[in-house]
C-alpha cells in the first residue's frame, strides 16, 4: 500500500475497462483520482457501447471504496476546452495533478484500410491522437507550475510497435502518440516530469476488448496475416502450469494498470522516454 500515497492522478477514459481499473488500482495504492470520459457516443462504426455518466459515477464509487477521493467530469478529449475544464475541476478539488494516465481510445475494425471513410479516419486520430496532445498541453502547465514533477503515462498499443492490420488510422494513431512521448520526454525532463508509454495487447475489457470482439474476430479470421499480428505468445499464466500450450487471447485490464502504477511511482523515478510492452510476447515474436 501507498506507492503513490496521496498524489492526485488525472485518467481519461475512466468510465469503464482499463480506465476504471487504473483508478481503482492507483486508489488501492492512496491516489485521489480525477476521472475524466466522454459518456458519449463518438463515432456509430465504434462497434461497442460508450460508457454513461452512470458509469463514470460506479468508477467514483469505486475509488472512494478504496478510501480515496474522486472528482468525475465528462470531457471529450478531441476538444480542449472540455479537456482544461476537466483538469480545472482537478485543481479545485485537489489543488495539484501529480500523474496523467492519456488513456482514453477508440478503435474500428475494417476488412481493407484503404476502404476506411474519412470521418472514421478523423474519429479515431482525434480521439486517440488529438486527444493525448489536448491531455498533455493542459495539465503539463499547472504540473510545471506546481514544481513537484511528475508522470505522463500514455496509453499506446502493440500496434504502435508493429504494422497490424486491418485497421492502419488505428496503427498510425498509436505510432503517434510514441512520437508525442518521446518528444515531450525530453522536453519535460528539465521539469522532473517522466513521459512513457504502455503498449498492451487485446486486453479482456469492454469496450476495445470484450466488447470490440464481435466485430474484429470474423474480419481477423478471415485474414491469416492480421490473426497472426493479434496472436500473443504467452499461455494464459492464470491456467494450471503442464497444460497444453494454447496462446492468451488477451489480458486482463489489471495487468495494464501494473505497470500504470509502477510508471507512476518512486521505483520508475529515472525512467522516461520507455515504450513499455505488457503484451504476452506480441510485439517481440518472429
Amino acid at each position: 500500500m501507498g506507492r503513490v500515497a496521496d498524489k492526485v492522478v488525472f485518467i481519461t477514459g475512466a468510465g469503464q475497462g482499463q480506465g476504471r481499473s487504473h483508478a481503482v488500482r492507483f486508489a488501492e495504492e492512496g491516489a485521489d483520482v480525477v476521472a475524466v470520459d466522454a459518456c458519449a457516443e463518438i463515432h456509430p462504426r465504434v462497434g461497442y457501447p460508450y460508457p454513461s455518466p452512470e458509469d463514470l459515477e460506479v468508477t467514483k464509487e469505486l475509488v472512494e471504496k478504496a478510501g480515496r477521493r474522486c472528482v468525475t467530469a465528462v470531457a471529450d478529449v478531441r476538444h480542449r476546452d472540455q479537456v482544461q475544464a476537466a483538469v480545472d475541476a482537478g485543481l479545485e478539488a485537489f489543488g495539484r495533478i501529480d500523474a496523467v494516465l492519456a488513456n482514453a481510445g477508440i478503435i474500428t475494425f475494417h476488412e481493407r484500410s484503404w476502404e476506411i471513410e474519412d470521418d472514421v479516419y478523423d474519429a479515431i486520430i482525434d480521439t486517440n491522437l488529438k486527444g493525448v496532445w489536448n491531455t498533455i498541453v493542459c495539465t503539463v502547465p499547472s504540473m510545471i507550475e506546481a514544481g513537484r514533477g511528475g508522470t505522463i503515462t500514455i496509453t499506446s498499443s502493440a500496434a504502435g510497435i508493429r504494422g497490424q492490420l486491418p485497421y492502419a488510422h488505428y496503427v498510425a494513431s498509436k505510432h503517434g502518440v510514441v512520437g508525442l512521448m518521446k518528444a515531450f520526454a525530453n522536453e519535460l525532463a528539465p521539469h522532473r516530469i517522466r513521459v512513457n508509454t504502455v503498449h498492451p495487447t487485446g486486453v479482456a475489457s469492454p469496450g476495445m476488448g470484450i466488447g470490440g470482439a464481435e466485430t474484429a474476430m470474423p474480419i481477423l479470421m478471415a485474414n491469416p496475416t492480421a490473426m497472426l499480428g493479434a496472436t500473443n505468445l504467452l499461455p494464459d499464466l492464470d491456467t494450471e502450469p503442464g497444460g497444453d500450450y494454447a496462446p492468451v487471447g488477451a489480458i486482463p485490464e489489471l495487468e495494464i494498470s501494473h505497470a500504470m502504477l509502477w510508471l507512476a511511482c518512486d521505483e520508475a523515478r529515472y525512467v522516461t522516454g520507455v515504450q513499455l510492452a505488457v503484451d504476452a510476447g506480441n510485439t517481440n515474436k518472429p
